[in-house]
């Protein structure tokens, strides 16, 4: 098995809504705001390669909405999805399988582009793996939610049939890759677990989106249960110290993955580090 960071550009939200009840004058000093109180994120994918499979784990916005919706993000940066898969030798046609953690336009955009006047699946030859459970959520989405959930981003996915439902038995992907699920931020957002080099890496997706977010009242406001937010990330983190888990991190515009160690304030970094690295 062998795995890649996939970046797929940076974009900004609002430093308030990322930190939940985190003062400015504290959050400010770990991502610092811009003059209209914007942070830079990462939309940080994973590739996994296994065999024949090659598996990525969320794609990022993509390039199909128009300038007046992305306007709203500020997209920066050099990366695209396209260009980080040729860096390693890889097209979209590769991808064997795709893995949604959750159907929020900044994970999902790249799952489908605009060819003329069609929405078609970037990636054809893939299977997309979401839930029944949050496919659902997402299709019938919640007003306060609604925004992040784009029909454009989702429906075709299901119309091309190429959409499929992990059912977690455990057999759906190669030895060593295993999904959990969460419940906080949205509707069963998916987790998955790689064993790789001896290590157990998770893919945080928006449990714990940065690094920054590991202390417990850390909580995106943008969450829908926070306080199921705050009882998974105690439950993950302690789990992940006392087994040496390494955190990969989706959204920390710095650190890919982390090492923890437990101190007198909690669970904390130990130590920061790129993929490529372990």
């Amino acid at each position: 098995m062998q795995l890649y960071t996939i970046n797929t550009g940076m974009f900004k939200l609002d430093g308030g809504a990322m930190f939940g009840v985190v003062p400015k004058s504290i959050w400010n000093k770990l991502n610092p705001a811009d003059d209209n109180n914007l942070c830079s994120w990462a939309m940080r994918c994973l590739l996994i390669q296994d065999g024949k499979r090659l598996i990525l784990v969320d794609n990022g916005i993509g390039n199909k909405q128009d300038a007046k919706f992305l306007g709203h993000y500020y997209l920066h940066g050099d990366d695209t999805l396209e260009k980080s898969l040729r860096a390693y030798g890889f097209s979209p046609d590769d991808i064997t399988d795709v893995i949604l953690t959750h159907l929020h336009f900044d994970h999902c955009g790249g799952s489908i582009i605009r060819v003329g006047d069609q929405l078609v699946p970037a990636f054809k030859n893939a299977i997309y793996w979401s839930n029944e459970r949050h496919w659902q959520w997402a299709t019938n989405p919640n007003d306060r939610e609604r925004a992040s959930f784009l029909k454009e981003n989702i429906l075709p996915i299901k119309e091309s049939g190429q959409l499929r439902y992990i059912e977690f038995s455990g057999d759906e992907f190669p030895q060593g890759v295993k999904i959990r699920q969460v419940f906080g931020h949205t509707e069963a957002m998916m987790l998955p677990m790689v064993e790789y080099k001896g290590h157990t890496i998770i893919y945080m997706a928006d449990l714990i989106p940065s690094a920054a977010h590991i202390p417990l009242p850390y909580v995106m406001a943008y969450d829908m249960f926070p306080l199921t937010t705050l009882n998974e990330k105690k439950s993950y983190l302690e789990e992940a110290v006392n087994n040496n888990y390494i955190l990969f991190f989706e959204h920390d515009p710095i650190v890919e993955c982390c090492s923890l160690q437990l101190t007198e304030k909690g669970v904390r970094t130990k130590e920061t580090f790129d993929l490529q690295s372990i």
